[in-house]
């Protein structure tokens, strides 16, 4: 148990969080979204607002508990136990949320944070288009200016709540001249203001989202739905990366901690050659290992979300946490239908569709390729910038200073010696 690095105000609210799972979420509700039934989880949000479990994060004038980052990822771990498509209705208006509480108008908050977090508006993401996933920065959607309105044109898929969202959060090219990472900015766009679904997407998981690929034809947006600064989309996208990159780890633990839950209580009960099948090591190492894998994938979560809490740069904490955490989920939903054997690769239990949702956690919000790209380059970052300024120190510091750093700097590491 992980309590113990949890405050009281953590632990409270996430028990919250698992009482409103255990007694307000209907496995109907999850059968109808997994078969499709069910359009979008609108009375699920709809009841976590009115609980006052959306955007733990935020102030509280605009609907949240102004909780810290810690307390929102203990809670969605909760929420992560029902699939990735609850986990996903649960984490949006925390990830939409964060572009318009760091860069939104007052009017914004109040037209669109404050309903959002209330579960009265759904809100959607416009980035990935289709020739650009890990190349965000590659987007070719444009808004061009025309007078206090800006001219949206340009389509984006893969967007959870492509069916169902009120509004989408959308990034398009305004400056034609810039930098790619200078030239974009984010816009809070209406449905209703001609945003059209082009395809629903038939999904191996995360069923019941709505997600499709929407697109904009001359749609028109008023100049007071900028949000942020004109081509500053990249300081709002990269504010939304910490919740989107941690609540997909959080989610993914509780993912898996599910899936192996029921693993361990078949386990007890089958029975092969005369005695359970959790006597026997095949079985129960893999148990042990999984186990051990979330356990570390929580403290990874934990410390990212302690950093963000500090408002530090935390780009490295949070990748590491993303691509451990969905890895060590979806290990654990494989080896819990391996315990169940045949049965679990069936629809009686949940593992299936759990197996499913999780395939999809290692590939949205950046690939975990693109979170290892990530990391490296900060380690990087950090080692070689403590060189440069130990050798400073070193030149500043030593007679005859250019030899002596030449020595102490070698590039064999056994002869790295500083001190």
């Amino acid at each position: 148990m992980f309590d113990i690095l949890l405050s009281e105000d953590e632990r409270t609210v996430r028990d919250e969080a698992r009482i409103f799972v255990r007694d307000h979420v209907s496995r109907d509700l999850i059968i109808k979204m997994d078969s499709k039934e069910k359009e979008y989880p609108y009375e699920f949000v709809k009841n976590m607002g009115n609980a006052n479990l959306l955007g733990l994060r935020f102030e509280p004038k605009y609907g949240g508990r102004g909780l810290g980052w810690v307390s929102e990822m203990a809670a969605i771990e909760e929420i992560g136990v029902l699939g990735i498509s609850l986990g996903c209705a649960y984490s949006l208006p925390s990830i939409i949320g964060e572009g318009i509480a760091k860069f939104g108008s007052e009017e914004q908050k109040t037209n669109y944070l404050l309903p959002t977090l209330r579960g009265e508006l759904i809100g959607g993401e416009g980035l990935t288009e289709p020739r650009s996933g890990s190349d965000f920065f590659g987007t070719i959607s444009t808004a061009v200016r025309n007078g206090d309105e800006f001219i949206l044109n340009g389509e984006k898929r893969f967007v959870a709540g492509g069916v169902g969202a009120d509004y989408f959060l959308v990034y398009a090219k305004t400056d034609f001249e810039g930098k790619p990472h200078e030239s974009l900015s984010a816009f809070l766009v209406d449905r209703d203001s001609g945003v059209k679904v082009e395809e629903e997407y038939e999904l191996l998981g995360c069923r019941g989202m709505g997600a499709a690929r929407i697109v904009m034809d001359n749609v028109t947006i008023p100049e007071s739905n900028l949000l942020g600064n004109l081509h500053g989309g990249v300081d709002v996208f990269n504010a939304m990366m910490v919740p989107e990159r941690l609540t997909s780890a959080a989610g993914a633990i509780g993912l898996g901690r599910a899936a192996l839950e029921i693993a361990i209580r078949y386990a007890d009960k089958r029975e092969a050659f005369g005695r359970k099948i959790r006597r026997f090591e095949a079985v129960s190492f893999k148990v042990a290992d999984c186990a051990t894998q979330l356990d570390a994938a929580r403290g990874l979560v934990f410390r990212a979300a302690r950093v963000a809490d500090t408002g530090a740069w935390c780009r490295k904490e949070v990748s590491q946490a993303k691509f451990f955490a969905t890895e060590a989920g979806f290990q654990a939903v494989h080896e819990a239908m391996q315990i169940l054997g045949g049965i679990g690769y069936t629809d009686i239990y949940p593992i299936e569709r759990l197996y499913r949702d999780a395939r999809l956690a290692t590939i949205w919000t950046g690939s975990n390729e693109v979170q290892r790209l990530i990391v490296q380059n900060e380690i990087f970052s950090e080692v070689l910038s403590e060189d440069r300024s130990l050798k400073r120190d070193v030149e500043l510091d030593t007679p005859g200073s250019h030899k002596t750093s030449e020595k102490v700097f070698s590039e064999d590491p056994t002869k790295y010696h500083p001190s």
